[in-house]
């Protein structure tokens, strides 16, 4: 039998126009699905290979931005305002998303986010088709509970990245054929489904889409509970970690029925239980914030998935292809300024930075504002905690992130600087949630929350005298967004809450040739197209298909 870690089962009958290329997992000749029926081992083989799946290329080894979640995490971040990338001559392999070209259903852009999120969750569909969920051995049922789990975490991403809402370019959500899209979100694919079934199978609405992920987890978390099964690793979601994505989940739906549905009384009730459950993700993890001394580690920031705070997370090995190439299509690559291996090294100069904005209206009291490169006339020059402060004043400017730290510290050697751990879901962004939620419908309860979290986890000085609930409510989405700046989680709540992005003013570090577009509301861009190849071969999807915004926007100069 083969090896079993990366791969995925390929003897199990799958969607190809769905999946994509499906690397062999288990010798068909040698194992069968029925094999694995009852077979607690081979199935936890199987669940491991849905973490093993975050770092695969997916479509293209020439198109360096293909290299899995962190490559679509990393998408989201510089499609919002928070993030700008220097240019570089080329070397910006983003570039496409922060510009707003090449985002239309005909580009491979498309085609490997979409091709990496349904190969993705075909790994969680091959978990699910080998285990009986009846049965009463406790491993196969955490195994069937993980593969629910992870596969409700993928869907909660598509469904809010492909959810068509109104903005200024469409207000009226319709399509290219004149059809109505708003709140449509993705085809439902999971473990029963046929290829007959899959060549005309439509796009989810929204309240499909809620209640398909609200199944999973409810299910998942009657197989959890009780369960007394050791959890394998941070990169496989627990208990705590599915409280997690239920608090995401009630948080988009409360605000769907708030804008779309206009309905205030289910949007309360949605935002209470967001509210309820990020309380319990909290509780259940035994998750603590980062203290100052975590964050700004310079071996161990924002690499190591033992920190305090990581609920979820990716990790990279030495093994993976996309580190053997060089490391140049990993996270590090891209987002670790502190290295000379990536794209993000100064012989590349695709520097990852904060907005410039958003850096002046952080507190200086406020250590997470020491993770950027201080401009020369602040006073907190020369205080940030760099890996190597010579490098950083001969290469970096104003605004330049040291965030994240290349592995162990290692800043050349790219087999130890590249393999590092990820966030998925820090038990921070659980206090923003259980915030904003509470805000919505009591103003000062929700400041109170997001005061004492402030207080006490990050600087103690922190104060405020916003009353109104819109004011409360943009102040923790400022926080949250700083706290979380480069984790691919701000995206989801500036087209949550129909929020505008503005790259363009006095002072910017948005390169003024490309990227400097200030929307009215959401940008149009964050309803993403669905690939033309699974168009094609899908004829739900024919008249039903987003929009482009390509060549639409043009850069404020």
């Amino acid at each position: 039998m083969k090896a079993i870690y990366k791969t995925l089962l390929a003897a199990v009958a799958v969607t190809p126009l769905l999946t994509g290329c499906i690397e062999e997992a288990i010798d068909s000749s040698v194992i069968t699905s029925g094999d694995l029926q009852g077979n607690a081992s081979a199935t936890t083989a199987l669940v491991w290979g849905m973490p093993a799946r975050l770092n695969l290329v997916t479509l293209d080894p020439d198109i360096h931005c293909d290299m899995g979640y962190t490559g679509v995490l990393h998408v989201r971040d510089v499609m919002t305002g928070d993030m700008p990338v220097e240019y570089a001559g080329g070397f910006d392999w983003f570039g496409w998303a922060s510009a707003v070209t090449n985002t239309g259903s005909d580009w491979a852009m498309q085609q490997i986010t979409w091709n990496y999120y349904y190969e993705q969750i075909n790994t969680t569909n091959n978990v699910m088709r080998a285990i009986d969920p009846e049965t009463d051995n406790e491993l196969l049922r955490y195994n069937f509970a993980t593969g629910l789990t992870y596969r409700a975490f993928l869907y909660l991403d598509l469904a809010r990245m492909y959810e068509v809402l109104p903005n200024e370019l469409f207000p009226d959500c319709k399509s290219d054929a004149g059809q109505d899209i708003k709140g449509l979100t993705v085809p439902i694919v999971t473990d029963k489904t046929t290829e007959d079934d899959s060549r005309n199978n439509p796009r989810a609405t929204h309240k499909e889409m809620y209640e398909f992920i609200l199944g999973d987890l409810v299910e998942a978390e009657a197989l959890f509970s009780g369960n007394t099964t050791a959890r394998l690793s941070k990169t496989i979601p627990d208990l705590a970690v599915l409280y997690g994505l239920k608090a995401r989940l009630y948080l988009w739906d409360a605000s769907y029925q708030a804008e779309i549905n206009e309905d205030d009384a289910a949007a309360a009730t949605q935002y209470a239980e967001a509210a309820k459950y990020a309380r319990q993700a909290i509780t259940t993890s035994g998750a603590t914030p980062l203290t100052q001394a975590d964050w700004q580690s310079t071996t161990q920031g924002f690499n190591d998935s033992s920190m305090s705070s990581w609920m979820f997370a990716g990790e990279y090995t030495a093994e993976d292809a996309v580190v053997q190439v060089g490391g140049i299509r990993t996270f590090s690559s891209f987002c670790c300024n502190e290295q000379n291996f990536g794209y993000a090294a100064p012989a590349q100069g695709a520097f990852t930075m904060i907005d410039a904005q958003m850096y002046s209206r952080m507190s200086d009291r406020d250590w997470r504002k020491l993770s950027y490169f201080a401009p020369e006339n602040s006073a907190l020059r020369g205080s940030e905690p760099f890996l190597n402060k010579d490098f950083a004043e001969e290469n970096f400017y104003a605004y330049v992130s040291l965030k994240f730290r290349p592995g162990s510290g290692e800043m050349d050697n790219y087999n130890v600087g590249a393999v590092v751990a990820y966030p998925l879901m820090r038990v921070e962004e659980m206090y923003f949630i259980e915030a904003e939620a509470t805000a919505h419908t009591n103003p000062s309860a929700g400041n109170e929350l997001l005061t004492s979290f402030m207080k006490t986890y990050r600087y103690a000085t922190y104060s405020n005298t916003l009353a109104a609930a819109e004011a409360v409510v943009e102040e923790i989405i400022f926080q949250k967004r700083v706290e979380l700046w480069g984790e691919g989680q701000t995206f989801f709540d500036i087209k949550r809450l129909n929020y505008s992005v503005e790259r363009f003013y006095n002072g910017t570090n948005w390169d003024t040739s490309r990227n400097t577009f200030n929307t009215n509301g959401r940008p149009a861009w964050m309803n993403f197209a669905i690939s033309n190849q699974e168009a094609r071969n899908n004829a739900a999807l024919t008249a039903f298909n987003t929009p482009s915004c390509d060549g639409l926007y043009t850069p404020n100069r």
